[in-house]
């Protein structure tokens, strides 16, 4: 790839008189688009999140139709992407047993993990991006690989345990911090709980929590699930009684 100009381009789009948060993802984004070293595409890249994501929510057997719903991807897409990385060593899958992922694909994939959690965190802390903001620029910077800029990263932040939507960020030696939380919905009336994650980062449900009132930390009483369609009347923060549907306890985790 040629050398990239980064003040011409950013003259060009009409970034120089921008905001800061605005100009620190478009320099990321050059970064890696300037980065030679990297061993693995981005599209390879993003199957092996998606599988060890997958895994991590306790898939038995992972799918080409359960990655290709993962990344919007058609599964015979995903047979040929599949067959690639298993001629990486990356992943071994066959139709009874699925896919699953070798020692090396799980260290790749959660180095990505860990890099999109930091830079969550990074841009809600720093740049004032909302919880809703980050998950979308995060998968772009995900992919700049340079050997210690991860590690600084998690230094500059002090060592988060966590990103903006309650998920466990890896420590630079795969270790990832285990959580005990339920699903809201597996709740018994009449428990308090605490939210500590939300397993759908997607703007329309964060901006629906944001609308009720919902982020981390809140206290949440339930009072009583309804018979017909299982939604929740809940006492928010001691202050406020909201209804929640069937769909949204479930992707929110208590603990």
């Amino acid at each position: 790839m040629a050398n990239i100009n980064t003040k011409l381009i950013l003259t060009k789009f009409n970034l120089l008189g921008m905001p800061n948060k605005y100009i620190m993802t478009v320099f990321f984004y050059i970064y890696s688009l300037r980065n030679k070293q990297a061993m693995h595409s981005l599209s390879e890249e993003n199957y092996l999140k998606a599988i060890y994501t997958l895994s991590r929510q306790g898939e038995n057997k992972i799918t080409p139709t359960s990655i290709g719903e993962a990344l919007n991807n058609n599964p015979a897409s995903v047979l040929d992407m599949l067959k690639k990385l298993s001629g990486k060593k990356l992943l071994s899958y066959d139709k009874v047993k699925g896919a699953k992922l070798t020692e090396k694909g799980t260290k790749i994939a959660i180095e990505v993990v860990r890099k999109h959690r930091l830079w969550e965190v990074f841009l809600l802390e720093k740049l004032g991006y909302s919880w809703g903001e980050v998950h979308d620029i995060a998968e772009q910077l995900e992919h700049i690989h340079h050997p210690d800029l991860a590690d600084r990263l998690e230094k500059f932040l002090g060592y988060p345990n966590y990103d903006p939507h309650g998920d466990p960020i890896p420590d630079k030696n795969g270790k990832v911090p285990v959580s005990k939380s339920q699903a809201l919905s597996q709740i018994p009336t009449g428990k308090k709980v605490k939210v500590v994650n939300v397993d759908d980062s997607s703007p329309d449900f964060l901006k629906y929590l944001d609308k009720q009132g919902i982020s981390l930390n809140s206290t949440l009483l339930i009072k009583e699930v309804q018979n017909f369609d299982h939604s929740l009347l809940i006492e928010l923060n001691g202050k406020k009684e909201i209804f929640l549907s069937r769909e949204a306890s479930e992707k929110i985790h208590v603990e």
